[in-house]
């Protein structure tokens, strides 16, 4: 959540500072403001503002004025509403911070600080770091010693951006449990929440540890740990260009990303799959034989769309590699006292590698002994880092809040890891009914190759799905039906059209409809039924019945062309048929583009749904 930046170099710092802003306007924000030096007479300025970065970069104060060196944030509000007195940046004796993060302990500094004299004027947790800054620089510490005794005393998360009027030609940065990534470039350099920020500048980045602090000035980069001993660290070249994070054409990025999906399987398949023997590359996910076999259980950890891929994997991995999986909600799992240890594997899923309750998780799994593998999409990202092995999505940039390809990803990255695991079973009476039921071997790899040509063919369905959005804009609620590995998928399609048109839905086994979901069921709601042609087949086109005899709008999407279904169904799409693992994959396309039509009719701003952001770094 929130968005940070600094720059400090040889161009106009103001214009960078509110084009990176810009770019992390997908993180969700309620108001944005910027801190920067004159160049023409050395003072201090700041301008904030409620509300969007094109006000902020309206602002008359803003007009005409030249930097080297200035720090922009946009808030999301906690500690105190949206307001211009409580945006960042905020200012104290010629001290100005951003802050991404929590003060757990920001009530007993502030008394402490009023004690001393402090006055405050807005209601975040932010100001009273700055005041402590502030107040260690006034007794006479260096600008980074009072920024290093200040972070010393706060308990929480931060990622932090300080300039002091005094010392102009510094940028401090520092951070503890939230995203800060620096960015190298030819005599100006850049410290922000994350990459896009910076992309169109550099592709040369350092990514923070927890408790380091880091210096910027036009000469280089700092690196200090908590113990203040120098940190050298390799730079890593970000292979995104910036193109990748812009809109291409597109009216949305998440209609783009949504488009981008094709090329992101296949990003995420090419090079990690041997198509002769049927095998995926083990050292992909870090892992070698002797710790598959020797995994007695795997715990699959995640929030959001990503608990919905977890969902799915745990029908993957426990049909096609036989080892038994837990699915937990990131942040039920890190407050209750799991029974995981040596010999269990931990797997966090996670689209930024920053989300708050999932990193908890992971350091949970790892005090108590498990090994821990990563899924997620940003290089370098703190859940990258924090785990034992790691596995890369190769999506490219989310912008848009709403996941869509990161999702689809994770479910290739979760099916891969099936077969890869399945080594665990080769002697196994599992794995020989395995193979009965889902032909496994080849063909199991040689069918998600064709995933992104089947996912090209619902494409074209684009504006068929627009059409049926236009008849169902104006419901007040929906229920998505799925059985099997397609549960989850009814899950996901219902908080997308949540998510983005603030239509409220719910996800529900099919089997489970008449154990209540069928009270609700009407001629005014619309019921979205996922159909495969499976062992299930029948049981849900009873459901179907069932919804219909009730009057209910029927949406059924199917991979089975009926005629009797087709008389069922109010709409009824058509989407072509894999194995019925990734077929969850096809069917959770026409719900992204169900959910994103309906909120464009309804005027809903889809990039930056309320209320909501891209990165929960914060519980």
């Amino acid at each position: 959540m929130c968005g940070i930046i600094g720059y400090i170099g040889h161009n106009n710092s103001i214009e960078i500072t509110l084009e990176g802003l810009r770019k992390l306007e997908y993180r969700g924000y309620d108001s944005a403001g910027v801190a920067f030096i004159r160049e023409d007479n050395g003072l201090m300025e700041i301008v904030r503002c409620k509300g969007k970065i094109k006000e902020l970069m309206d602002k008359p104060a803003l007009q005409s004025v030249k930097s080297n060196v200035a720090i922009g944030h946009t808030r999301w509000a906690t500690h105190g509403g949206p307001s211009e007195i409580n945006a960042h940046p905020h200012r104290v004796d010629g001290i100005a911070i951003v802050h991404n993060g929590i003060i757990e302990n920001y009530i007993e500094l502030k008394r402490a600080l009023i004690k001393e004299g402090a006055v405050f004027n807005s209601e975040t947790d932010t100001e009273v770091m700055c005041h402590l800054i502030a107040s260690f620089y006034k007794k006479g510490s260096s600008f980074e010693e009072s920024v290093l005794e200040a972070i010393k005393l706060l308990h929480g998360s931060y990622a932090v951006n300080v300039i002091c009027e005094k010392e102009q030609g510094k940028i401090i940065c520092a951070k503890k449990d939230s995203p800060l990534v620096i960015g190298l470039g030819d005599g100006e350099f850049f410290s922000a929440s994350d990459v896009p920020a910076f992309l169109s500048h550099t592709r040369d980045v350092i990514f923070m540890e927890d408790g380091e602090m880091a210096v910027l000035t036009r000469e280089g980069v700092i690196i200090h740990d908590a113990a203040g001993s120098l940190v050298h660290r390799e730079p890593v070249k970000i292979t995104w260009s910036p193109s990748m994070a812009e809109k291409g054409g597109y009216r949305h990025f998440m209609l783009k990303e949504i488009f981008e999906q094709p090329r992101a399987i296949a990003d995420t398949i090419t090079g990690r799959a041997n198509l002769s023997t049927g095998t995926v590359n083990l050292y992909e996910f870090g892992l070698s034989e002797d710790e598959i076999r020797s995994t007695k259980k795997i715990f699959i950890v995640a929030c959001g769309t990503s608990w919905h891929a977890a969902l799915c994997g745990k029908y993957m991995i426990e049909e096609l590699a036989g080892i038994p999986v837990e699915v937990d909600i990131a942040s039920e799992f890190r407050y209750r006292r799991p029974i995981i240890g040596v010999g269990d594997l931990f797997i966090a899923i996670t689209q930024s590698g920053e989300t708050a309750d999932t990193l908890a998780a992971l350091k949970e799994a790892k005090r108590r002994g498990a090994k821990t593998l990563a899924i997620c999409n940003v290089v370098g990202s703190t859940a990258s880092r924090e785990s034992d092995y790691v596995f890369y999505t190769h999506s490219g940039p989310e912008i848009g809040v709403a996941s869509t390809k990161a999702f689809v990803t994770q479910l290739v990255s979760l099916y891969l890891l099936s077969i890869a695991l399945d080594i665990k079973s080769v002697a196994s009476v599992g794995r020989q009914l395995s193979a009965q039921l889902f032909k496994e071997g080849p063909s199991d790899l040689d069918e998600l190759l064709h995933i992104p040509a089947l996912l090209e063919t619902v494409l074209i369905a684009d504006a068929e799905i627009e059409k049926i959005a236009r008849q169902l804009s104006k419901s007040t609620g929906f229920l998505f039906l799925g059985r099997g590995i397609l549960f989850p998928i009814a899950l996901e399609g219902a908080l997308k059209l949540k998510e983005i048109s603030y239509i409220h839905a719910e996800g529900y086994p099919a089997g489970e409809m008449k154990h209540g979901p069928i009270a609700l069921i009407d001629e005014g709601l619309p019921v979205v039924i996922l159909l495969s042609k499976d062992t299930l087949y029948e049981k849900v086109i009873s459901n179907i019945q069932e919804v219909k005899s009730r009057g209910g709008k029927t949406v059924v999407i199917s991979n089975e062309d009926d005629d009797g279904v087709r008389e069922l169904s109010d709409y009824f799409l058509l989407v072509p048929r894999s194995n019925r693992f990734l077929d969850a994959i096809v069917m959770a396309l026409p719900l992204q583009l169900l959910a994103y039509h309906i909120a464009v009719i309804r005027g809903c701003d889809v990039d930056q749904p309320r209320n909501l952001a891209k990165s929960v770094t914060v519980e």
